[in-house]
């Protein structure tokens, strides 16, 4: 599951606490919404942004260059109030990197990730007055999986953890959500991973105990088979990426705030059962963990974000290039894989302008398949580690 994750954009008005819970560990401020007089329509919310970034790999490996690009440039009007809501979301999105990920590089920022084009999200929302605290949507939206989200100023870090690399991402679907005291819940069906093939559930429980503790469980199942041959986020055939389309999750997470402090924990599991008619021709599993935090410098414009990740996957079998059909192929290439991580991400934000150096390094504790070929980073393809360094700046409003 590729994230580009996942705000839990505009679930409803009535949702909107536990969503803003959900994100807490923002190393900025987010955009501030211009409100507009829409007429018939009512009150309306436009906001959005814009950030570029230079970056730096070493070791460089295929398909890799180092060099500049645009992140995101994403615009959004939103109507969050009445029965009937509705969110739009246009533009080009792709700045969130995962250090070591090979599908996630530097300088693949599209306006056309998704079959939907340049909508990045767009959906209609009833909020029925007959039933307090419930609202559901149809149409481009968010996936609930994970606690890191796709456009990158919503993170602690530009760079992304190993667990954010193998989530689902925006797809077509229903979603609903039912918010009651300190619990809401949300269901979702759609085509994860933007397939046009509909067979994903997902859901999350979110829990607040108060303002600073929140306690999210997520998880997704596919309910049928998604054949190697469908297109994944309009970008060609899923591939050997068949194990992420196919796989079933569990995951959490925990934010805790204290002060200026924002610590978030989260752990996840993910399976694909053998499935020969999806290409899978072994059980694979992938396990993650992380503690991704941010602390704010008082009332200054500083800040600093980051995280630390431990992640492994395994599989019983290979394919006839010495490859494993499992979830984590695309990121360190090699079954049985395992690797620590780290990003740390200082920060400068003065009301709507930003600026934030991002710095990772991912290290393979183990990366030699069951054939005994080595696989990794830098142009031999065999490195143990590899370090990710940004330099992003933007304006959101």
């Amino acid at each position: 599951m590729i994230t580009m994750r996942r705000q839990l954009l505009g679930l409803g008005f009535v949702a909107a606490s536990s969503l803003l819970a959900l994100n807490a560990a923002q190393a900025m401020s987010g955009p501030t919404a211009i409100q507009i007089d829409g007429g018939p329509l009512g009150s309306l919310q436009l906001s959005g942004g814009v950030d570029g970034y230079g970056y730096y790999v070493n070791p460089v490996g295929s398909g890799i260059s180092n060099g500049a690009n645009v992140a995101n440039a994403l615009v959004e009007l939103q109507k969050t109030d009445g029965q009937l809501q509705f969110t739009i979301e246009i533009g080009s999105n792709g700045g969130a990197i995962t250090p070591g990920g090979s599908n996630t590089r530097p300088g693949q920022t599209s306006i056309t990730t998704f079959v939907t084009g340049p909508l990045y999200a767009g959906y209609v929302t009833l909020a029925p007055t007959a039933i307090p605290g419930f609202t559901i949507s149809a149409g481009q939206i968010g996936s609930l999986e994970g606690y890191e989200s796709g456009i990158e100023w919503n993170n602690p870090s530009q760079l992304t953890t190993a667990l954010f690399y193998v989530q689902n991402s925006q797809s077509r679907g229903v979603t609903a959500t039912y918010a009651t005291g300190p619990v809401s819940a949300t269901v979702t069906f759609g085509d994860g991973f933007d397939t046009g093939v509909f067979n994903v559930l997902q859901g999350l429980v979110s829990y607040t105990f108060n303002s600073s503790n929140v306690l999210n469980v997520y998880g997704e199942a596919n309910l049928g088979t998604t054949g190697p041959n469908a297109f994944a986020y309009g970008n060609g055939t899923i591939g050997m990426s068949n194990a992420y389309v196919n796989s079933n999750m569990i995951g959490a997470y925990y934010s805790y705030t204290n002060g200026n402090l924002n610590l978030v924990p989260e752990v996840q599991f993910q399976y694909a059962k053998k499935n020969a008619k999806a290409g899978i021709y072994s059980g694979t599993t992938d396990f993650g963990a992380a503690l991704l935090g941010t602390y704010t410098f008082g009332t200054s414009p500083y800040s600093i974000g980051g995280w630390a990740e431990y992640y492994t996957s395994h599989t019983g079998a290979v394919d006839t290039a010495g490859y494993d059909n499992n979830g984590n192929y695309p990121l360190l290439g090699a079954p049985n894989a395992e690797a620590i991580g780290f990003a740390v991400s200082p920060t400068w934000q003065y009301k709507d302008l930003f600026a934030r150096a991002n710095a990772g390094y991912v290290y393979a504790l183990h990366n030699t398949d069951t054939l005994g070929v080595k696989h990794g980073f830098g142009s031999n393809g065999t490195g143990r580690g590899q370090f990710t360094a940004t330099l992003e700046a933007g304006l959101l409003f």
